[in-house]
């Protein structure tokens, strides 16, 4: 089943965040979220969040990564390291924080 990347981003996410506010915080980074041709995301999850908004920001870690490819790490977050190798999942700045998206994305409203 494929997730519909800008509703997950404009209102999901942000919603399961707040729910989640506190443990949210825990993670301790600010993200990049770049998928071409669906948007930009900028997700605060360090100590002065939780928030996701659409656009820039500063980020400790920047994720670029095509729709398709997002598809497959979201239905299967143990494919990033796949992506990851095979260039379709490009990290920068601390890479170590990729590691911490699973838990990102596992928050429920």
């Amino acid at each position: 089943m494929s997730v519909d990347i800008k509703l997950l981003f404009n209102e999901a996410l942000p919603a399961a965040l707040q729910h989640n506010a506190e443990d949210a915080k825990t993670i301790g980074a600010k993200y990049q979220i770049n998928i071409p041709g669906e948007g930009e995301w900028n997700i605060d999850v360090s100590s002065s969040g939780p928030v996701c908004k659409s656009g820039t920001g500063p980020a400790d870690c920047t994720i670029t990564i095509a729709p398709d490819d997002f598809q497959k790490l979201f239905e299967n977050p143990a494919s990033g390291m796949q992506l990851f190798f095979a260039g379709k999942l490009k990290v920068a700045g601390n890479q170590m924080l990729a590691m911490k998206l699973q838990k990102l994305f596992s928050y429920k409203q």
